[in-house]
């Protein structure tokens, strides 16, 4: 069996590359869930104070973001999204190393993060050491109106 290696890029982004994130979104994100946010949503978050995004890039290929914040010592991953065909190689967990390392970089102590109930993306907050600290019924709502519970987890960084 062969392993496809990805040389993975990660940089600092942008306002300019929202074009870049709404694309790995709507690609990323199946409209039945409601987790995508809109690019006028992403743009209102970007300009806050203690927001920054991270976009990766593997083989050349924009392949996904991670956008966090950080408020007092408490950051948050707001959103993180790969593209399908990125998946399974690497690129979610480097972007959520490089999101713990800023967050400690920045003085977080904390960082949380909600995640749909069912969500494949649980796994690999559990293996980056997250735990499930609550629960938020219905906060998802789908393109059909079905609604779907949000996990909250928390990681401690000192």
């Amino acid at each position: 069996m062969s392993t496809i290696l990805n040389v993975v890029d990660l940089r600092s982004g942008a306002a300019a590359d929202l074009g870049i994130v709404d694309t790995i979104m709507q690609s990323a994100f199946d409209t039945r869930f409601g987790e995508a946010w809109t690019r006028t949503q992403c743009l209102g978050i970007l300009a806050m104070p203690g927001v920054w995004l991270t976009i990766a890039a593997a083989n050349g290929e924009d392949a996904g973001f991670a956008l966090s914040r950080i408020i007092a010592d408490e950051a948050e991953l707001l959103l993180l999204a790969t593209t399908p065909a990125a998946r399974r190689r690497g690129i979610g967990a480097a972007l959520l190393r490089s999101v713990i390392t800023d967050a400690k970089g920045r003085g977080a102590r904390t960082i949380h993060l909600e995640v749909r109930e069912n969500n494949g993306a649980i796994k690999l907050y559990q293996s980056a050491g997250f735990t499930k600290v609550g629960e938020r019924r219905q906060y998802y709502r789908g393109s059909n109106g079905q609604t779907f519970d949000a996990f909250t987890f928390r990681r401690e960084l000192a």
